[in-house]
């Protein structure tokens, strides 16, 4: 018996009720298979996601051919895997053999709604890929959704963030409950706006980086210039600087440790770099 609410086991007692009265409320796809049939092992489950990702744009009604042969010879199927489209009592469409993915979306798109894209995924996954400002939009319109999710918010300040839109960044953060502002992504975003303060008074970006070009062992101008370049919004240039204090620089190494856990928190674990940067920041500590 399958777990989720839009899939459902057919027998030969309930075939009338869960196919066929069913698809009066919404199209039910009748998906004849059997535990030996090699093809079923690829299309079952595909058809199970969808069915989950259509959220109740239409029924799977499973039948195992092996436990309801009665049932499969009324209905007159003779190869496996079948699939059989019913809606409003009346048989649609139906296909045999295993469907590619593509194919089987657009023969369902004939027949079913499919379901809205969730902005917040399409959001999460531009963001994997680096695309931060491309999530902008999608965050702005999860965020009208959701607006008690405070992770939504979060994730809309680390992409405006990452966009250079620091103002309305840290004005999100701010808005958020004490509790929602404990979250790792949100310290990171604070630690943002505590970084803007500390570079205040620090020379230029370009000053430092002619001293650190003119003398590499220069530590000091390392980290103020790693400093400077998070406000600018070059996190992965910093994390390098500092990556490369606490490696060679003992009397820093500590001082960089801290900063570069900030910048990771700044980034967040999706960032597509996040992970590298971590691996590197452990194994020279360890």
């Amino acid at each position: 018996m399958s777990a989720s609410p839009n899939v459902v086991d057919v027998t030969v007692e309930n075939f009338k009720e869960q196919a066929i009265d069913a698809s009066m409320q919404q199209p039910v796809l009748i998906y004849f298979w059997a535990q030996w049939c090699e093809p079923c092992k690829t299309l079952s489950p595909l058809l199970e996601k969808l069915a989950d990702e259509y959220k109740g744009g239409f029924r799977l009604a499973k039948v195992d051919c092996d436990q309801q042969q009665q049932l499969a010879a009324q209905v007159g199927v003779q190869s496996l895997p079948t699939a059989l489209l019913v809606k409003e009592g009346q048989p649609v469409d139906q296909f045999m053999g295993a469907v590619p993915e593509g194919e089987l979306r657009q023969w369902l798109g004939q027949y079913v709604e499919a379901p809205e894209a969730d902005p917040y995924e399409q959001a999460r996954e531009l963001m994997s890929e680096g695309r931060s400002a491309e999530a902008v939009p999608y965050l702005r319109a999860a965020r009208e959704q959701r607006p008690d999710d405070a992770g939504v918010t979060i994730d809309l300040a680390r992409a405006l963030l990452q966009s250079g839109d620091a103002d309305e960044a840290f004005t999100l953060i701010e808005g958020l409950s004490t509790n929602d502002q404990q979250d790792p992504r949100a310290q990171g975003i604070l630690a943002r706006k505590e970084f803007a303060e500390r570079v205040r008074d620090l020379p230029p970006l370009e000053t430092l980086e002619q001293r650190v070009e003119a003398d590499a062992g220069d530590g000091q101008a390392r980290l103020e210039l790693a400093l400077r370049l998070v406000v600018a919004g070059g996190e992965l240039e910093a994390l390098d600087h500092l990556l490369h204090l606490v490696q060679r620089d003992r009397e820093r190494r500590d001082e960089a440790h801290q900063v570069a856990l900030q910048v990771l928190g700044m980034l967040g674990p999706e960032h597509p770099e996040a992970r590298r940067y971590r691996q590197r920041l452990f194994q020279l500590l360890h």
